[in-house]
């Protein structure tokens, strides 16, 4: 079973954006269980700031306007830059961590959405079983020596004995006591296994999809039936279905084909809904070979789901690439696979990957910079938005149990942001109606300014060791580009 949410085996959230005057880099680490206990890191990138607060609450709904008492996070006497909380999630589904500032030039907040999802059942501690099942023994063998010594001698004088009577119904009571007990533990038991297993059953898992491939070309998407909620499934905004979408970045579904397990053709496509629980695209002419298959969708609560399936692809003549689909051929990925660092487009230009010499590390947050130039090695000047961002980068583990979309904000969904810049206190109407259209280019977040930086930077956090390959997608001059780069993961 895959970790998931958004992402597949990526369970952590990472957002770098702006409170008011101040730059955060924000890091939740999601609970494995739900209720369970969120550990939340925020850097500042000035030294500004006097103090920050943290608390959870409700992405959407009523929840989203009511913030219960927040948590102060302490600021490490290491680095006064650097804080750390904790926060109990309580609830299933599309949560938000508020943080609210103070500082030097004055107050500010942000939103962090979090989808918060049983991940999987966590094992007692064989000490603390061994130790409750003693307990349990001596709890139960004390009740039947109660009941037995209250028909022998319970209304006895002082220091008499009990006659042969008495003995005998004590005898019978130290039966009966213990038959009621038993059938108390057996009826306990069952009831802790049936409540196990209705937990078990709310373990989120990715949605599977089937794809069928048409002798036209047409790809046709079904999302198979399921019965369980993506968060609280008293919320039927948090049902997952094809017909309980928004968009984001101005499409229903980001659709990710990546030819395993070379992860050589990579394709980036955005098909249509066409019926109920149906999609459908017309695919480029892509080599055949076997794809993994990822699909981004949003639910109208906010919450950020990825359909994952297989599909084995013959010869296809295809359509050209429109719109906004791209794709690309790169080298193999080999288990010999160097880190590498430059990627060289077809114009003669590159894009550059500025990281540390240090080995990367894993379940560490990490600023992803990626440099452009020209063919003449200068600052590329010919960036566009791409889908609203200045860029979109995806990453994928060489085992393919690790997928995450993650763009310059970081790997939070962006329609689920909107959502959340809706509910800010003090929201104009402008700014609602930008929440409620996903206009990403006047939301106040790095990387969705309509002027795109030849630098651009992605946070992040690698799951686990391992081999991946990263997929950075740029718009140069009305066409996209999309560089590949690889990475060990120690």
């Amino acid at each position: 079973m895959l970790p998931a949410r958004a992402h597949v085996g990526s369970p952590d959230v990472f957002l770098d954006g702006n409170a008011g005057p101040y730059r955060l880099f924000v890091t939740v680490r999601v609970p494995q269980v739900i209720p369970g206990i969120a550990q939340i890191e925020i850097r500042s990138a000035s030294n500004d700031v006097g103090g920050i607060k943290i608390a959870p609450m409700q992405l959407t709904g009523p929840g989203s306007q009511y913030a219960p008492t927040p948590d102060v996070a302490e600021r490490s006497k290491a680095d006064p830059q650097f804080f750390t909380g904790s926060l109990w999630l309580m609830e299933l589904g599309s949560l938000q961590v508020r943080v609210d500032v103070d500082g030097a030039k004055g107050q500010g907040q942000l939103s962090v959405p979090v989808p918060a999802v049983a991940q999987r059942t966590l094992p007692m501690q064989k000490p603390l079983g061994t130790l409750l099942f003693g307990l349990m023994i001596l709890l139960a063998s004390a009740l039947v020596s109660i009941s037995a010594a209250a028909v022998r001698e319970g209304d006895l004088d002082h220091g008499a004995s009990a006659p042969a009577a008495k003995v005998r119904r004590a005898q019978v009571t130290t039966v009966i006591a213990a038959i009621v007990v038993g059938a108390i533990l057996f009826i306990g038991g069952e009831w802790w296994k049936w409540d196990a297993t209705q937990f078990a059953r709310r373990i989120y898992r990715p949605p599977q999809l089937d794809a069928i491939l048409q002798p036209d070309g047409r790809l046709v998407l079904h999302q198979r039936p399921i019965h369980f909620a993506a968060g609280n499934p008293r919320r039927p905004a948090d049902l997952i279905n094809f017909d309980n979408l928004i968009l984001d970045h101005g499409h229903l579904m980001h659709f990710f084909m990546i030819r395993t397990p070379e992860m050589d053709s990579f394709w980036h496509l955005h098909p249509s809904a066409s019926g109920q629980a149906t999609f459908t695209d017309d695919l480029p002419p892509i080599p055949p070979g076997h794809y993994d298959l990822f699909a981004d969708v949003v639910l109208s609560s906010g919450f950020p789901v990825t359909m994952v399936g297989q599909l084995d692809v013959p010869a296809v003549a295809g359509k050209p690439l429109s719109g906004d689909d791209s794709g690309t051929i790169a080298p193999p990925l080999s288990g010999e696979a160097k880190d590498s660092t430059v990627y060289a487009f077809p114009d003669g230009g590159r894009m550059i990957w500025q990281r540390d010499p240090v080995p990367l590390k894993a379940n560490a947050p990490l600023q992803f910079q990626f440099h452009v130039e020209d063919k003449e090695g200068k600052p590329a000047r010919d960036l566009e938005p791409y889908m609203g961002m200045a860029a979109h980068a995806e990453i994928i583990c060489s085992d393919a149990s690790v997928f995450a979309h993650v763009h310059p904000a970081g790997s939070v969904s962006m329609a689920a942001l909107g959502l959340a810049q809706m509910q800010m206190p003090g929201a104009s109407p402008a700014t609602q109606q930008d929440g409620m259209s996903m206009n990403m280019q006047k939301m106040d977040m790095p990387g969705m300014s309509p002027a795109v930086d030849p630098t651009i930077s992605f946070p992040y956090g690698f799951p686990k060791p391992g081999l991946y390959r990263v997929f950075v997608q740029v718009k140069r001059a009305g066409r996209v580009e999309t560089a590949v780069f690889d990475a060990r993961v120690d």
